[in-house]
Order: structure tokens, then sequence, then C-alpha cells
């Protein structure tokens, strides 16, 4: 298996398409890789839209990238994975900022910021490249905490299917800000406003089965949710 080509055309909209394209609220819409890089490295859960013996199906799985490839794992013996590898697939993450409360029922909201992907799934063979690409999710999620691990087995890395798909095309869509109401509506006794959200990581709790002295590694306090 290759490695992800890491050079790109600088065209801003490179990634829109006539199938990634917003034609509701497109003024949200965002094609710069900047911005959907931004959306995928913030928010690790991701679902992976795909056929399976006909009929549609999500999947749910963390997703993180490398370059200009969006990777996700699971099992060697995933149906859903089998089912991924070179077919077409839409990968979709959405970071919830806020209920957006309106002055009328109709224009409630929420602000949000979500990045849509197109392309084609395909399966990592190579067992060097397969243990690279599990050693970055690790690290992009828990900064610091490889090194101190056992190292993987070949039968973990066997046991392991890592997929693949290039980002190519696709969208961001995002909102922020107050809601907007009807300008009549902005005459209306009626509290409108936002209220703020975010996903937020707690002390961590440790495993009952821990060595007595095994303390907490310094590396939790760099992870971060975004």
């Amino acid at each position: 298996m290759s490695q992800p080509k890491t050079s790109r055309p600088d065209d801003a909209a490179e990634l829109k398409t006539n199938r990634s394209r917003l034609r509701r609220a497109h003024e949200r819409g965002l094609y710069d890789r900047e911005t959907v890089y931004r959306v995928l490295d913030a928010m690790p859960l991701g679902h992976i839209g795909y056929q399976i013996d006909g009929a549609p199906s999500v999947l749910p799985t963390l997703q993180w990238r490398e370059g200009d490839h969006v990777y996700w794992h699971g099992s060697a013996a995933s149906r859903a994975l089998r089912a991924m590898d070179g077919a077409e697939v839409c990968l979709t993450v959405t970071c919830m900022d806020g209920y957006v409360l309106a002055r009328s029922a109709f224009h409630h909201s929420v602000n949000f910021r979500s990045a849509m992907l197109f392309g084609t799934a395909e399966r990592v063979t190579d067992a060097d490249a397969k243990a690279a690409s599990l050693q970055a999710m690790v690290e992009h999620i828990f900064p610091g905490r490889w090194e101190t691990l056992r190292p993987m087995t070949e039968q973990e890395v066997k046991a392991t299917a890592l997929m693949r798909m290039p980002i190519t095309e696709g969208a961001a869509k995002i909102r922020t800000g107050p809601p907007k109401d009807d300008e009549e509506d902005y005459a209306l006794p009626i509290w409108a406003g936002v209220v703020p959200m975010a996903m937020e990581l707690q002390v961590p709790v440790p495993d009952p089965a821990n060595l007595e002295a095994v303390a907490m590694p310094d590396h939790l306090s760099r992870i971060r949710i975004g």
C-alpha cells in the first residue's frame, strides 16, 4: 500500500463538486481544506454511510486524519468494513456548539460545525503502514500515550482492519451566532439567545485493577476536545 500523497492543488474550492455543494443555506458552506480539516480534527467520532447487501447502513466509528486522507479501523472480521472496501462511502462528523432559541419555533436552530466527505474507501493491507496509522490514531487522541504502552503484537495488527479514503470531495457546514428572526418578531417580549454547549472531558477514573504504585500519567493533561 502506497503512502498518502501530501501534495495538493491550492484551489480553495477544490473539494466543491455538484454533489458536495450546499443547495440550502449555501452561505454556511465552506469547501477549503483548512476549514474541513479543523472540523475533522476536532471530533474523533464519525459516521460512515455505506451499502451492505444492497441496503443503506451507517457505522459510527472513530476517525482520524493523516494529511489528505481520513482513516478508520475495526475488526478484520467486520462485515461492514468488508462491504466498504472499494465502495463509495460518505463520512460525516459534527460538533454541536449550542442551542439557538428564537422568538418563534420555526427559527429555532443549533450552532454547529460539520464536515461531509465523499469518496471510495480502501483497505490498508501493508502491516507496517497499518501499525504506523494505528499509532497515529492513538497519538492524535491521546498525545504522548503510545510510548507508555506495550508494543502491539503481530496478531493484534492482523486482527485489525484499517480503512482509509482520500479527501477529494466534500464540504464543511457551519452555523454560528444568535437567532435570525422575522423582522417583526424582534419587537415581541420573548427571550431569545444561544445556550452554548461543549463536549468536556471529566476527571479520569482509574481502573480498579491498576497496580498500586502506578500513578496517573502526565500525558492525560494533553488530551483536548475541540
